[in-house]
């Protein structure tokens, strides 16, 4: 597998190679060149060289690539989802939904092109003003790997859709559907240099790529640490910067919720993709009027899942995509019962043997009577445990909810809409779900607040990310 540097093939500089493994049975797969800041920089030239043509198009001629290249997604989804399974390990029904959410996701930035940006302001004798959005040049994207074909979509979109060039550099773990998607874009008619990819680490391609003078705006989805890194050495060159860090989302159910529908939600809402989502529920709060039936019904729920390779059929949950994954998620569950912090009650181990081959597979896991200051309520755990919090009423819930030093997402589970407005005033998250869980549309403005990041990805927020106002003035 080649890097893909402005439509073209190139191998890095220095020859070294990272491996792509199949978390489901830790096999390599492919390799992917280690690139270097000499990709990096041929990458941007590439960029900087194609703005001035791609930016004089019309937003809407800008569009009509992102469709044709949503076609191209969808005629191929299959394929697309098996190679995402088979580098990233989440079940193909999954997968093949991920992909095809990329395609909607790029045209629904066709169907915005259209649109008019911009205002004008009558001055009255002093004359008039104009207000237009222009892009900001050459762009930055660094991709993760829970995720990667959605967030490619994410950042890609609004990025060419406002004129400008970008350079992506896709997650060293799963970087094969992304140089799959890019060639789709080419495959459209995406002129050459509007679109590069350039594989490696985060310490080589990433480094170069966040540090290179000419990038204007770059956009991070990753993890907490790496994001507070990247602000400290982007300097002053960035005209802009979205960082997506990541989050500890809770989940309130209140004792009027539909009891049924929130089970299913905390189901679905912590163990899709193995709980490797920025915005998967991460702590579960329950009123104690219902926490008894509710747990009885989501461990009868969790006992009937299926793990397994995602390539099979019938799979509710596949493997975490790599042994530092499984290492940190059998880390924190240890833990917590080294340090009492919280009762097992389903789960709670490495799956090994017939059927598992040399993957790295955890059981879905239930932990009950957490305490409400144990350590795992304070980190991000990416992996398929839910930790469950009793509390007496709704002000205890935001309370502890709040005890978080993320502000991602949030949700509550209620039939009553002054429940609903005191959560949405008083709890720390840039997004609030009412009666659901993770849905993010691309119309959506996304994004969080504390230590989950800045800037919004999304609809017309993610447009005026890429863009910068310019105004003339005409003194009549």
């Amino acid at each position: 597998m080649d890097m893909l540097i402005n439509g073209t093939a190139s191998h890095a500089a220095d020859d070294t190679w990272i491996d792509v493994t199949n978390p489901a049975t830790g096999e390599n797969i492919d390799r992917v060149p280690n690139g270097s800041q000499d990709e990096v920089n041929a990458a941007v030239e590439a960029a900087d060289a194609a703005f001035a043509g791609w930016s004089d198009k019309t937003m809407r001629e800008r569009g009509m690539f992102l469709y044709h290249a949503a076609g191209l997604i969808r005629r191929d989804y299959k394929d697309l989802g098996r190679l995402l399974t088979t580098e990233q390990g989440k079940p193909i029904r999954e997968a093949t939904d991920e992909v095809r959410g990329c395609a909607n996701i790029l045209e629904y930035y066709a169907s915005i092109a259209g649109q008019p940006a911009g205002e004008s302001v009558s001055l009255g004798k002093s004359g008039d003003c104009m207000v237009n959005r222009v892009p900001l040049g050459v762009c930055g994207a660094i991709i993760p790997w829970n995720m990667p074909v959605i967030i490619m979509g994410w950042k890609v979109g609004p990025a060419l859709l406002a004129g400008n060039t970008l350079v992506l550099k896709p997650a060293s773990a799963t970087p094969l559907t992304n140089l799959k998607i890019a060639g789709l874009l080419q495959e459209a008619g995406l002129p050459a240099g509007v679109l590069n990819v350039v594989t490696g680490s985060g310490e080589s391609a990433g480094a170069a790529l966040v540090r290179h003078k000419k990038i204007k705006k770059l956009s991070f989805t990753g993890n907490c640490a790496t994001g507070k890194k990247i602000r400290e050495m982007a300097g002053s060159h960035l005209s802009s910067l979205t960082l997506e860090l990541g989050g500890s989302d809770p989940m309130i159910v209140m004792a009027d919720a539909d009891i049924d529908k929130a089970v299913e939600g905390a189901l679905r809402g912590r163990f899709y993709n193995a709980g490797q989502i920025c915005t998967a529920v991460k702590r579960l709060f329950l009123h104690e009027k219902i926490a008894d039936e509710f747990m009885q019904k989501l461990t009868a729920k969790l006992e009937g899942m299926k793990v397994g390779n995602g390539l099979l059929p019938h799979i509710d949950m596949g493997p975490l995509n790599s042994s530092e994954q499984l290492a940190r998620t059998v880390s924190v569950v240890d833990s917590t019962r080294e340090r009492e912090e919280g009762t097992v009650r389903s789960g709670g181990c490495r799956l090994t043997g017939t059927g598992f081959d040399n993957g790295f597979f955890y059981s879905p896991t239930l932990i009950a009577d957490v305490a409400p200051d144990a350590a795992i309520l304070q980190d991000e755990v990416f992996g398929p445990v839910l930790p469950v919090v009793t509390v007496p009423d709704l002000a205890s819930a935001i309370r502890e909810a709040n005890r978080s030093k993320y502000g991602l997402g949030a949700s509550v589970w209620t039939k009553d809409l002054g429940t609903v407005k005191q959560v949405y005033r008083d709890i720390h998250a840039g997004i609030v779900w009412v009666n659901r869980h993770l849905t993010v549309p691309p119309e959506v403005p996304f994004g969080g607040t504390e230590e989950s990041g800045i800037g919004r990805e999304n609809g017309f927020k993610a447009i005026d990310s890429y863009t910068q106002s310019k105004t003339l003035y005409l003194g009549w």
